[in-house]
């Protein structure tokens, strides 16, 4: 979940945002003015910004180059009916990441939020536990003591999901809800049989991690449990 600005004059595209947003699962404030969104950010920060071109008399171009000024480093999508060339070229000139021409997609407008917020998303650091080595940027999972014939093991967006946060939790006996509630509850559509049916495809694709030098093993009515083969 991000934390988004939202710069709009317009109460009703304000609302639509809102709910696009939240429904994304991001957490929005709302300023209708350059000023009260200065004031916003002075208090809370934010991880993203969208700002509209034309606040009333109010330039949003001029508004995001004062952030910047300032020292905000959140990516920002400007928005504007205003299509030429030299207004797309004054919202980048001010620091914006994107610009989108009203009146959009709400499911483009999010699909490029989710770029810049990646784009800005700190790299993640390798994680290591016994023989097992996953670089959670790339999704890929290496031997620690490989040898020229090992193969990197490539993971899914889900199957990395769910080996790091198994990973983050060595020992742990982590219930089926647990996984479910942390990983797919909030993408909907599924049940927590998919739970199985990933940490049936982790198996597979790691030898049942046994080449690594870990266990990960089933407890009856209680769950899953990933730790080094030597603890009990």
């Amino acid at each position: 979940m991000a934390h988004i600005l939202v710069v709009e004059d317009d109460s009703d595209i304000a609302s639509l945002l809102s709910r696009g947003l939240g429904a994304a699962g991001h957490r929005v404030e709302w300023a209708e003015t350059s000023d009260a969104a200065a004031r916003l950010l002075a208090r809370k920060g934010c991880d993203a910004a969208i700002i509209d071109m034309m606040l009333g008399d109010e330039s949003g171009a001029v508004l995001l180059a004062d952030l910047r000024a300032k020292g905000h480093r959140m990516p920002a999508i400007m928005l504007s009916a205003l299509s030429r060339i030299e207004d797309r070229a004054e919202g980048l000139e001010a620091g914006a990441q994107d610009y989108v021409v009203k009146p959009f997609q709400l499911s483009e407008l999010l699909a490029r939020l989710e770029v810049q917020l990646h784009r800005a998303a700190p790299r993640e650091a390798p994680i290591i536990l016994a023989r097992l080595h996953y670089d959670p940027l790339n999704r890929i999972v290496t031997r620690s003591d490989a040898s020229g014939s090992d193969r990197p093991v490539v993971m899914t967006e889900r199957e990395g999901d769910l080996l790091a946060y198994l990973l983050a939790r060595p020992g742990q006996v982590l219930t089926r809800g647990e996984l479910f509630d942390a990983l797919w509850a909030q993408h909907g559509g599924s049940t927590e049989n998919v739970v199985d049916v990933y940490l049936g495809y982790l198996r597979r694709k790691l030898g049942n991690f046994e080449p690594y030098g870990l266990t990960l093993r089933t407890l009856r009515r209680r769950g899953f449990v990933l730790s080094a083969e030597d603890t009990e």
